[in-house]
């Protein structure tokens, strides 16, 4: 077999937005808004990446890809994961073929639904598969998604697009893997490095609602904020809480307790909002209108734009709430939980069109 299909879903934040960032728990819901890949192997050396935005073509070196031409932000995530694979190996070639299709939209905006993890883990695991490699590919993904953002983030995204479901997550020590890939090679130091901290829960037993404020969120800024906010000791205080709630609420809704999910959800909203930088307007009137629908509902990421998850106790009032946004201009998405990455049976024309006209 020459050729391969993968799909990944997305990914929305339920609890743990900041506290996985400073050694807390995050759990995080893989979503049904999936994105295909088709691979090819290669006898050659060429690597050709093919997205809605073009083609970049490269050749594989020990070292890892000479790419022929700068690459462009849209490419970015895939060919940093193709790189850092080539590290792993540590050979001349072969090379391979990849095609990954854009993520949804929102009148042009980003949902916030991890479009560069998806990317990421995509790339990561048909890499592994056109190589016919051994390595970890989530620990993989893990490590070129936080290497293409300097460091930033938690891997969690990364880790709900890998495992699917409803996964409890603590952060994987990318700066460690780094730090030994000097001595010990990349390979080598992923497979010392510890395994990755992620449990994949009972699916959640109660409806739910993404809605959408129409602004993205520039997240590592939020980051940075929010760090010149709170000194450690407040970052520890802010963990401990945020791991208690968020224990809390995932138990309320894998177990249907919609009374104990208001309470948790209420009190998770109330602590990011201690940190300003998470605050928008657009954000606190979908809480407010989730809140009278009789629904829960919180800020989902890092707040400052983006969306909020609702959870309601029925089927009715997660249409009635749908309805009130909607007319209020709001993009709302009926959320349903999503295997992670997986093989697909149907071949997408349009992905087999782009490698053709890139190759």
């Amino acid at each position: 077999m020459t050729e391969r299909v993968l799909s990944a879903p997305g990914k929305l934040f339920l609890a743990g937005e900041y506290s996985v960032l400073w050694g807390g728990r995050s759990w995080v819901l893989a979503v049904d808004s999936r994105v295909n890949a088709l691979a090819r192997r290669r006898t050659d050396r060429t690597v050709v990446i093919a997205l809605a935005e073009g083609s970049l073509r490269g050749e594989v070196t020990p070292l890892g890809v000479k790419w022929g031409e700068p690459v462009m932000a849209a490419f970015h995530f895939a060919a940093r994961t193709i790189d850092l694979a080539c590290r792993i190996l540590g050979r001349e070639g072969p090379g391979l073929a990849i095609a990954i299709e854009p993520s949804p939209l929102s009148n042009g905006h980003k949902l916030g639904l991890g479009s560069s993890a998806r990317a990421t883990v995509l790339t990561s695991e048909m890499a592994r598969w056109c190589w016919e490699a051994t390595f970890d590919a989530l620990k993989l993904a893990l490590v070129a998604h936080a290497d293409s953002q300097s460091g930033k983030g938690s891997g969690a995204d990364v880790a709900a697009c890998f495992a699917g479901e409803l996964i409890r997550y603590r952060k994987f020590d990318v700066a460690a893997v780094m730090h030994q890939s000097k001595t010990l090679g990349l390979g080598g130091a992923l497979l010392s490095s510890g395994p990755v901290d992620v449990v994949r829960s009972t699916p959640a037993q109660l409806p739910m609602l993404f809605a959408f404020t129409g602004h993205a969120a520039v997240t590592p800024s939020l980051i940075d904020k929010a760090e010149r906010q709170l000194n450690e000791a407040q970052r520890a205080a802010f963990v401990l809480n945020s791991d208690a709630l968020g224990e809390a609420l995932s138990n309320a809704l894998t177990q249907g307790h919609f009374a104990h999910v208001i309470e948790a959800t209420v009190e998770l909203q109330k602590l990011l909002s201690t940190i300003e930088a998470t605050h928008s307007e657009s954000l606190n009137r979908i809480l407010a209108i989730a809140a009278a629908h009789g629904c829960a509902a919180k800020q989902s990421g890092a707040g400052g734009g983006d969306g909020a998850i609702i959870i309601a106790p029925d089927a009715h009032a997660i249409t009635a709430v749908k309805d009130s946004l909607e007319t209020r201009g709001f993009f709302t998405w009926q959320v349903k939980s999503a295997k992670g990455v997986q093989g697909e049976g149907l071949r997408p024309k349009k992905l087999g069109d782009w490698l053709d006209a890139a190759e």
